[in-house]
């Protein structure tokens, strides 16, 4: 029985106790530990009094318990929980750190007046509309939230009774806060209910600038206070009782001043968005962006970003608040991120305001990493995907690059099918020249991540029917998409169906597509002569076209292939060994092509995708003469194509001027697609034994053909050289 009067009272506690928060303050009867409830694992702070240091400590914690649950107020310390016994008060709120411990690391003067501000608030609603005093303001009684937010503690004193009695405090070191008239009882007659209080607001505000009080006369000194903030701090530490101002005048001046700023405009405004009009929500978010890089990174994370998720559930601001959130957001960890921005996100994916969708899509590299493959399968892409279709070109152009971000998580089915599909509807009928320039890009950078087998279905055709599209940019593009994927191509493709396509635009009526056409074509040649030169090397060369990465590398902008590099792959060191100076020179001939290419985005204005209506509508005059007849059409092939676009409204087709449509009626059943889709049977000759000899012999001989002519060169050059002459 009497064990059960000798249990440990905090095991009764709801909350675990964890840490104890670090202070010197010793005018405080509390200590301040971190502590969760139990079973939800909510944050709070526990504040300890234990009676074995002073029994009367403990009667002074209840009462201070006992007013906070009568006291709610933004700007006062929240009360959670309470446990009390005869020698122990457990008092759980809000997770709060002192306002010692917060002013130990730097911050800059608008959060010291959004802190200073909201401390007055709490004293005018406890002396005007609570009838109370509070009896110990000072810099011990104030906590700070993670969101920067300054409460108002240490009730133990607060009273309802005559203003004129000042209470005897158990802890010595508070009657320093003591104003003047604290030891005249014929001035005491005289006060007002918030003189003490705002004598103590003056001693706060001197020890934000200075530390902590250690004698009254040091008040005098006012040369770290602020100049704005003097005028107001000396009539709160005036020696007249009388004539101490009401703090909902403080609180008017400091709006006026020392609080006009920034920060402080910007989180008022936040807490009365309830009361403002749509005008006013729309100026203030869209203005909101600039001025956060002015904010602590702890309000913009705590206190910004809430709100602007619940002003985007309740206030309807629509898609103003997205700038400002994502901005933010690169302030958050991942499982920040995670819990506060997704959601969001992902219920505005669904949204039917092409400005919220736009803003998304022009998000989409960044949101990308964030979202796990899941959540992206199963609840954004079916959203995303009717982009594709959209009426506006401006969404259909963002959908297209968003899927350059979105390839390494997305699934068999939206990859390899989906995707594909709209992809191959967009770059066969869209009206907008750019979109179907970008689409073939798109296609070119995500060909890593597709399936090997739809890979060798659709990359060539793919590519080959954008060399036939009467907007030159577009052509371009499949030229150097084509090169840029060159890894991916069996060299029986090479030879039968790349190099004969692009020998077509040989005579391209624009010197840029000609000049793109002999770049790649020397490469590939050289690739096919390496071969030639030594079979073995036929293994290397088709290494990764059965290969699939989840780990591709991409483009840190939208326009650039990195021709470079990938040319470099035509010329592996493990291919060949460089044998002389003369042949270095004649393979450095080919790597130099196209290492400065680059292509415009539709939104830069760039000459390769334009999105102005009258540059995409209006053909190049000359393009009438661009090959009509698409290379090695298989009629029978188009089933895989033709599977995957169906019916999805008419061919644009007819948009495009007459004198550009590349004689689509000569190729109807490969016109709407890419009607190269499938394989292609290119005869038995070409397999046939006979045929192989004859071949192998051939390279032989060119093999040694070529040796002697090396050879034969070098004793040309032998004497010369020895002699130190230069051979003109």
């Amino acid at each position: 029985m009497w064990g059960l009067f000798s249990r440990d009272p905090a095991s009764s506690f709801p909350y675990e106790i964890g840490e104890a928060i670090c202070t010197d303050d010793c005018r405080s009867i509390w200590k301040l530990h971190k502590g969760k409830k139990k079973q939800s694992g909510e944050e709070v702070s526990v504040f300890i009094c234990d009676g074995k240091d002073n029994s009367a400590y403990v009667d002074v914690a209840k009462s201070a318990v006992k007013k906070l649950k009568t006291l709610r107020h933004p700007c006062v310390l929240t009360y959670v929980d309470s446990m009390e016994s005869d020698r122990l008060v457990y008092l759980a709120t809000e997770p709060v750190v002192p306002l010692l411990t917060w002013l130990s690391d730097s911050h800059p003067p608008a959060a010291l007046s959004w802190g200073l501000l909201q401390v007055t608030k709490a004293l005018s609603f406890l002396n005007n509309e609570g009838k109370m005093t509070h009896h110990n303001v000072c810099a011990s009684s104030v906590y700070v939230t993670k969101a920067g937010d300054w409460k108002l503690g240490g009730a133990e004193y607060a009273s309802s009774e005559s203003p004129d009695l000042t209470p005897v405090k158990v802890v010595a070191g508070l009657s320093v806060y003591n104003p003047p008239e604290a030891s005249d009882q014929t001035k005491a007659r005289t006060t007002t209910k918030w003189a003490q209080d705002m004598w103590g607001l003056g001693c706060l505000v001197w020890e934000l600038f200075n530390g902590q009080l250690d004698q009254s006369m040091s008040l005098r000194n006012t040369a770290k206070i602020p100049r704005p903030l003097t005028p107001i701090y000396t009539r709160l530490v005036g020696a007249s009782a009388a004539s101490r101002p009401n703090p909902r005048d403080v609180v008017e001046q400091l709006e006026g001043g020392f609080c006009r700023n920034d920060l402080v405009e910007a989180l008022l405004f936040l807490e009365e968005i309830q009361i403002k009009d749509a005008q006013e929500k729309h100026r203030f978010f869209s203005e909101l962006t600039p001025k956060l890089d002015k904010f602590p990174d702890y309000v913009s994370k705590h206190k910004v970003l809430p709100a602007l998720l619940a002003a985007h559930d309740f206030a309807g601001v629509g898609s103003v608040i997205l700038t400002p959130m994502f901005k933010i957001g690169k302030l958050l960890n991942e499982a920040e991120y995670q819990q506060h921005i997704l959601p969001c996100v992902v219920k505005l994916f669904s949204s039917a305001d092409r400005a919220t969708r736009l803003k998304l899509l022009q998000q989409m590299d960044s949101l990308a990493e964030h979202m796990k493959p899941q959540t992206l399968n199963d609840q954004v892409f079916s959203q995303l995907a009717t982009g594709f279709l959209d009426t506006n070109p401006t969404i259909r152009e963002h959908t297209v690059k968003s899927v350059l971000y979105l390839a390494p998580k997305l699934n068999y089915n939206n990859l390899n099918v989906e995707v594909l599909k709209h992809f191959a509807r967009l770059q066969a009928r869209d009206d907008q020249g750019g979109i179907r320039t970008n689409t073939t890009v798109c296609l070119g950078k995500i060909a890593p991540y597709l399936h090997p087998d739809v890979r060798q279905k659709c990359l060539v055709s793919a590519f080959t029917r954008a060399m036939r599209d009467p907007f030159p940019p577009a052509r371009t593009a499949g030229v150097m998409a084509l090169a840029a994927t060159q890894q991916y191509y069996p060299l029986h493709d090479t030879a039968h169906r790349i190099l004969p396509s692009l020998c077509q635009l040989c005579l391209d009526p624009e010197k840029s597509v000609r000049e793109a056409v002999f770049r790649v074509i020397k490469g590939f040649l050289s690739k096919l002569e390496k071969v030639s030169e030594d079979p073995t090397l036929k293994e290397e060369m088709e290494r990764d076209v059965k290969s699939v990465s989840s780990t591709a590398g991409q483009q840190d902008t939208w326009t650039g292939w990195a021709v470079g590099a990938i040319t470099s792959k035509f010329y592996k060191s493990s291919i060949s060994t460089v044998q002389n100076k003369e042949e270095e020179e004649e393979e450095r001939e080919g790597e130099g092509w196209g290492d400065d290419e680059e292509w415009g985005s539709l939104e830069d204005g760039s000459d390769l995708v334009d999105l102005a209506p009258t540059d995409v509508n209006k053909p190049p005059a000359s393009s009438a003469s661009v090959p009509a007849t698409p290379f090695a059409i298989n009629e029978n092939s188009d089933d895989f194509f033709n599977s995957l676009i169906g019916n999805q409204g008419p061919s644009t087709s007819s948009a495009l001027p007459r004198s550009t449509s590349l004689q689509s009626t000569q190729s109807a059943s490969a016109g709407s697609g890419w009607g190269e889709w499938g394989e292609e049977h290119h005869g038995s000759a070409a397999t046939s034994s006979a045929k192989g000899d004859e071949a192998r012999r051939e390279r032989e001989e060119r093999r040694l053909k070529r040796q002697k002519e090396i050879e034969a060169k070098r004793a040309m050059r032998a004497g010369p050289m020895k002699l130190g002459a230069r051979k003109l």
